[in-house]
């Protein structure tokens, strides 16, 4: 960032404004229509003081390329992509989180394949997406079977490729998230490596970051502030409606049935919002080794470098006031 910044805009030290001009408007980049689902059913996005507009993406590429074409400002994504963004250079830092249940990813197995274990896994082809939460996922998958990159086949794949891929037996093993997980067993012979075997190879964690830019624009920073706090509500309230996010969102929107929609939400559990602390930062340090020690990174970044922490204090307020929580078990 230059130390001469233009007139209007706001230090990334400066206390996070709150006035939101008449005018303003944010854009996100969505997936799947999600936090826009959220925000709207919940009722968050018609108490929004200011204009949303949507654009729906899949994948953190494809949301870092929006980003650096300044067609978008805020995007919810999984813990990998902001890693890319330090990586390829661009100032995109996380101004929120949450967590789902770290076992809500899952190992997919094609039909036909014999694939139970970790270290079955050598010599096999694996659908893999540099830049996505996945990427990360396969790789902790590797390194806790004692395995390397060069020990398996890591197929690259657009994510929106992957259920195919492996429904198909292009690839022998692909990670999915739900909807597509529920979608991959109703194929004759489909699989899943079990969770006691991939135990720890998914965080759980999505955030939320946007363009500094953004950040340094005092009306957009103060939407992005009240952003912050309507995706912690908007979230909570998921976590107290499931049976109507089920519908709505699941079954609705996404056209999955509604056995399977009550199977998705069960498998993410409570949605939880942590600090923007050092804890995260720590723990998205981690994530960065695995990819820079699996070779797969060009450079070597520092997590602290993509947080904005000014906004822990509207999660530090919005968590207790919506009845949510910090952390996974704790109320």
């Amino acid at each position: 960032m230059s130390n001469d910044e233009p007139v209007g805009t706001t230090n990334a030290d400066a206390p996070l404004p709150t006035e939101i001009p008449a005018g303003t408007t944010l854009t996100i980049a969505d997936q799947s229509e999600r936090l826009q689902s959220a925000l709207r059913i919940s009722g968050e996005l018609d108490k929004l003081p200011f204009k949303v507009q949507f654009a729906n993406f899949v994948g953190g590429p494809a949301i870092l390329e929006a980003f650096r074409a300044e067609a978008a400002d805020v995007a919810p994504v999984g813990d990998v992509p902001p890693i890319h963004a330090l990586i390829a250079g661009q100032d995109v830092p996380i101004i929120a989180a949450y967590q789902t249940a770290p076992s809500a990813m899952k190992l997919a197995v094609a039909p036909g394949r014999s694939i139970t274990r970790l270290v079955d896994l050598k010599g096999k082809k694996i659908a893999y997406a540099e830049g996505t939460a996945q990427q990360a996922a396969v790789l902790r998958a590797l390194n806790k079977a004692d395995l390397k990159p060069d020990d398996v086949q890591l197929v690259r794949l657009q994510l929106a490729e992957f259920p195919d891929a492996v429904r198909t037996g292009q690839v022998d093993v692909a990670p999915l998230i739900e909807p597509n997980v529920t979608r991959f067993l109703r194929t004759q012979g489909a699989s899943l490596i079990p969770d006691s075997e991939t135990t720890g190879i998914y965080s759980g964690l999505a955030y939320l970051y946007a363009r500094r830019a953004v950040l340094q624009d005092p009306a957009k920073a103060a939407a992005t502030r009240a952003l912050v706090a309507a995706y912690v509500r908007a979230y909570q309230w998921v976590n107290t409606h499931p049976e109507e996010w089920a519908q709505k969102y699941y079954v609705d929107n996404q056209k999955v049935g509604p056995e399977d929609a009550k199977r998705i939400i069960d498998s993410l559990g409570t949605y939880t919002f942590p600090h923007l602390d050092q804890a995260l930062v720590d723990q998205q340090q981690s994530t960065i080794d695995v990819i820079d020690a699996a070779g797969q990174s060009p450079k070597k970044v520092k997590a602290s470098n993509g947080f904005d922490l000014r906004f822990d204090a509207v999660i530090s307020e919005t968590v207790p006031a919506a009845g949510a929580t910090f952390v996974r078990g704790k109320n």
